[in-house]
Parts: structure tokens; C-alpha cells; sequence
């Protein structure tokens, strides 16, 4: 339980001490503060201030009434039994949470530690929120400019501040209020702080009567110890999401698929299209942008030495390359981390439904384009294929597609292929082979003919049972035969038993289009390729994981690659505007 002056306040006018001067005393607060104070709380009938007739004497703060204690959502009290496996503490808006992890040995719990605040402190944040009403942004919905809506969140944070220091409350209370005070009136409440731990992944309501879901990278689907208080609060909080982006949700739109302002995904969808209830699912956009270090690097491990190698090899001599895998394999994570191999004196535009990829600042000629959905009218929608259409009058020399869905997408990307720009996409497929398929069968069904513009298939895997992602196959995607064949050649393919990476096949079409490129002979492109090893090694060695630090090495490298693989082999310290 949080008490704070609040709280001391009433328990002093309860007793003896109700005399304005013996109250500024006692609380060591300011006369204008105390003021303040005991005006809002007598505005919330729950004292009453006395001004006597003879001016000699003190005003009094005299007791009346506080409601009783709100009732907790159902099971909300409850602590999960079990093994305690794993603790960690972090903050949101200066608003403290601790989580446990608990295995009772059939299932694993997800148990975060709120801030409980009494009821006259609630009772004081109540007022002042009525206050604040009319501070809150009209418009603080226009997500597509990320910059913007977090100026104005920062914006009405600090007006927050500003009104709850009236009342001398000590800075330490005033920001853990601030920070509630945001997520209630800004946010989403607990769901605000539940998506500010960067251990999860995704955030789930399935509806009222079940715990909030989360999804934790080291210990997957875990129940929460929150429930949300009934329908009409989900329903409240998805509500809040679609005005934000312009769009509703209600009875006759029950499906919502929008993005909070930092990237974050979100769908929701309303009874009687969910059954069982109104549903909220949120997937966290990662605060801090995977590089090619931290794949490389422990825990994760997603490629070895080698392959990310090749692949820097392929984005630095203009390969065009698409990023495959099923749904939550990392296909995304992967393709920032790769983007930051591409050289710093080219022209990038990025075409996304949500804004994932972060490119380092050396890469400075970067135009990030979203694509945007109908309003309400049906107006407004700004498509895929548009974006694709557009990107190609900038003059790109690289143009990354967040996703390929349709056919006439697919068309456009490998029409940008035909006329040298190269092109980065993802797509969903479990194998270099399915991937194949499915870009020549329904619904996309290229011809044949136009794969052989693609060069290289990353494909990423996802083992639930392990909670692993691995980067699967490495192929080739070979030139069509005379029957129209497309048979993609795998170079790399992971071994789970051994939890390993084995070259099964030679990247012939690989080492033709480098040499085609460059006049290196397979030896030197060999060579070339353990060169980069060692500089990644040493990054590895050196943690250098940050994306501008990552960025300003691969820039340096570019400018003089000797020096950079001379630092490496000697294994000296990173030059200093990397650190």
C-alpha cells in the first residue's frame, strides 16, 4: 500500500490535530499547499474546513466521510502458488512494478506487484483527474507521426506534474502519481505498464473473467494475476485505440486491427464475433532494435559466423533478398538487423503496415512510408501496392517491403527487381522451397520467369517447445528451367539436435553474381567472407550491440575496410563514435 501525505493528512484531522497552523507542522507542507489540499478533498466531501469568527483563531480541517474500500476485480488478490523460477523489477512512467515467475509444475504464472494506493489517495487522484479533463489533447490520435503524439504525451506528462506539485506531496510521490495519472488518462491503465516490461512479447484479453494472458520471450504463454474489471472496460480501452487511428469499433465493425504510438499492434474484437467475450490482443513492437550482434550474440543465437557473413556479402554488393518464416519466427527482427548492412551513401524507403524497422542514423537517407487504412466512409486507404508505386519515383537504391501479401504487391516488388533497385521483403512460409510455392501458386502466382530476380531466402524458425528462434535455411533461389522449375539450393540449414548450423550445399548462383559484380574469384569472395567473420567476432567480443554503434562500425568499414578488419584482428578498442 502506497501512503503518502495524503494519507497522513487524514489520519491527523481524524484525531486531535485539526488546526490549519498544526497541519502545516506536521506535514511540513507549504500554507498554499495545505490550502490546495484541503480544498479539493473538501470538494470530495470528505472534510470540511471551518473558518471561526474570531480572527484570532486558526482555521480547522474537521473529519466527515470516506467511501469504503473498492472491491478488487475477482482473483486479482490471488498469488499463484508454485516455485518461484525468476524475479525483475521495472519501471513505467516512474511507476514501479516487480514481477514473479511461478511454476506450480503443470503451468507457470506471470505475477506483477501494483501500485495499491489507499482510499483517500484515490480519492485525491480522482479530483484531480476531473481537473485534468480538459488538459487532455482533443486530438492526440495521429499515430502515423510517431514524434508527434509522443511530444504531446510528454507534453500533458508534464502538465500532470505541474498541477500535482501544487499540493508539496515530495518529488519521489509526485512522479509514481504523474506516471498513474498518465496511464489512466493517456494509456491504457494496467495495460499501460504490463507493455512497458520488454521481456514480453505480446499482451492478451481473451475477456472479463479470465486473467490477462502474456506472452514472455524466455517462458512463453504465462497467466497474469490482473483481470480486467468487466466487458465494458476492455470495451472502453478498444475504443480509446480506434479514435486514436480515426476508426470505431462497435456492433457493426466488431473487429478492430490498429497501432498504439509507439508501433505496437493491436486487434480487438467485440461480442458476439468473440463468444466469449471482448478481446484486446497487443503485440509489442521491441523498444530496442534488434542489430545483427545481438542474433549473433547469446541468449539467442539465431545464425553463426558464417551465414551472417554471407548475408552482409549480399547487402553490400546489391543482392535482392526476402526474410521467410511463420508468424512470430522473427522474420522482421532479422530484417532490421540486416538493414544495417547496407551501405550509408544510399537512398533507403521502407513500406510497412506498422512502423517496425529502425535503420541507424549513419543511414540518414531513409524515407519510412506506412500504409494506411479506410476511414469509417470507406476514404482515406492508402495500400501496400501504392507505397511500392510511389517508392519507385524517389530514386531508391534500396526499397525494403515490410510484407508480400497479394499478387499485385508481389508484381510491383519484382518489377522494382527487373530495374535495379534491389529489394527486401518478408513473407510467410516455413522452408526456402514452400516460399517458392507459395510465390508461384495462388493467390500470388508469379510466372516462373520472374524468381530469377531474387537472389537469397532467409528462412526463420520458431521452436515452441524450446522457445528458440533460429534462422532455418540459407538458400539460393535457383534460375527456372526450360519447364518452368524454380529449385531453390540450400546453402545453411539448422540441425535442432545439435542446435547447430551445417553448410549442406555450395552457393554457386551466389558466388556467379558476385563475381559478375565485382571480378572477385570464389577464394577471394571466401577470403572476403572471413574477413567479415572476424570484424563480427570482435563486435561479439566487444558488445557492441547498440544500432548506431553497430551502424557507425558497418559505415567505417565501408569508408576503409582494412582498417576496420586491422582493429578487429588485433583486437583493439572500438574507434569512439561507435561506443
Amino acid at each position: 500500500m502506497l501512503h503518502t501525505k495524503i494519507d497522513q493528512f487524514i489520519t491527523l484531522i481524524r484525531g486531535d490535530k485539526r488546526t490549519v497552523d498544526v497541519l502545516i507542522r506536521e506535514l511540513r507542507m507549504k500554507p498554499q499547499a495545505l490550502d490546495a489540499l484541503a480544498a479539493l478533498m473538501e470538494s470530495a466531501g470528505v472534510v470540511q474546513v471551518d473558518y471561526p469568527l474570531n480572527v484570532m483563531e486558526k482555521p480547522q480541517v474537521n473529519f466527515v466521510q470516506l467511501p469504503p474500500e473498492p472491491k478488487r476485480p475477482a482473483g486479482a488478490e490471488d498469488v499463484s502458488p508454485g516455485r518461484l523460477i525468476e524475479t525483475y523489477t521495472f519501471k513505467a512512467d516512474d511507476v514501479p512494478a516487480t514481477v514473479e515467475i511461478r511454476d506450480t509444475g503443470r503451468e507457470r504464472f506471470y505475477n506483477v506487484s501494483l501500485v495499491e494506493l489507499s482510499v483517500p489517495t484515490r480519492i485525491f487522484l480522482d479530483q484531480i483527474k476531473e481537473q485534468l479533463i480538459k488538459s487532455v489533447p482533443a486530438e492526440n490520435s495521429d499515430v502515423s507521426d510517431i514524434e508527434r503524439v509522443m511530444a504531446v504525451r510528454t507534453g500533458f506528462h508534464e502538465t500532470i506534474k505541474k498541477t500535482l506539485g501544487r499540493y508539496d506531496l515530495g518529488s519521489e510521490t509526485t512522479d509514481l502519481l504523474s506516471g498513474l495519472l498518465l496511464h489512466i488518462m493517456f494509456g491504457l491503465g494496467e495495460l499501460d505498464l504490463l507493455n512497458r516490461d520488454d521481456w514480453l512479447e505480446e499482451i492478451a484479453v481473451n475477456n472479463a473473467k479470465s486473467p490477462i494472458g502474456v506472452y514472455h520471450r524466455r517462458f512463453g504463454w504465462l497467466k497474469t494475476n490482473i483481470f480486467m474489471p468487466d466487458e465494458a472496460a476492455i470495451f472502453n480501452y478498444a475504443s480509446q485505440i480506434a479514435r486514436r487511428v480515426g476508426r470505431q469499433i462497435a456492433t457493426l465493425t466488431p473487429i478492430l486491427d490498429a497501432r498504439l504510438e509507439m508501433g505496437d499492434r493491436v486487434c480487438a474484437t467485440l461480442v458476439p464475433i468473440s463468444s466469449h467475450g471482448n478481446t484486446i490482443t497487443i503485440r509489442r513492437f521491441a523498444r530496442v532494435p534488434w542489430t545483427i550482434i545481438n542474433l549473433l550474440g547469446e541468449p539467442a543465437h539465431t545464425m553463426n559466423l558464417e551465414m551472417a557473413a554471407m548475408l552482409w556479402q549480399a547487402f553490400h554488393y546489391e543482392l535482392n533478398m526476402m526474410v521467410v518464416g511463420g508468424t512470430a519466427s522473427g522474420k522482421t527482427s532479422a530484417l532490421n538487423a540486416l538493414a544495417a548492412f547496407v551501405p550509408p551513401n544510399q537512398r533507403i524507403i521502407t513500406i510497412e503496415d506498422t512502423r517496425e524497422l529502425t535503420l541507424p542514423k549513419h543511414q540518414w537517407n531513409w524515407i519510412p512510408l506506412l500504409t494506411r487504412l479506410p476511414n469509417p466512409e470507406g476514404q482515406g486507404e492508402v495500400t501496400m501496392l501504392d507505397c511500392i508505386v510511389t517508392s519507385l519515383r524517389m530514386r531508391p537504391d534500396r526499397i525494403f517491403v515490410g510484407e508480400i501479401r497479394k499478387q499485385r504487391e508481389a508484381e510491383t516488388a519484382f518489377e522494382a527487381m527487373h530495374t535495379g533497385h534491389s529489394v527486401y521483403s518478408t513473407l510467410h512460409a516455413d522452408t526456402a522451397a514452400q516460399a517458392v510455392r507459395r510465390m508461384t501458386s495462388p493467390p500470388i502466382e508469379l510466372p516462373s520467369a520472374d524468381l530469377d530476380t531474387l537472389h537469397l531466402l532467409v528462412v526463420q524458425f520458431r521452436d515452441r517447445r524450446r522457445n528458440l528462434r533460429r534462422t532455418l535455411e540459407i538458400a539460393e533461389v535457383g534460375e527456372s528451367s526450360d519447364e518452368g522449375i524454380v529449385e531453390p539450393n540450400v546453402v545453411f540449414r539448422w540441425r535442432p539436435r545439435t542446435d547447430t548450423w551445417e553448410k549442406v550445399g555450395e552457393p554457386a548462383r551466389f558466388y556467379k553474381e558476385l563475381n559478375l559484380h565485382t571480378g572477385m574469384t570464389k577464394e577471394k569472395i571466401v577470403e572476403d567472407n572471413k574477413k567479415r567473420q572476424m570484424i563480427l567476432r570482435w563486435m561479439i567480443k566487444n558488445k557492441i550491440t547498440d544500432i548506431d554503434a553497430v551502424g557507425n562500425i558497418f559505415s567505417l568499414y565501408y569508408a576503409n575496410p582494412d582498417e576496420v578488419y586491422d582493429i578487429a584482428s588485433r583486437n583493439l578498442s572500438a574507434p569512439a563514435d561507435s561506443e
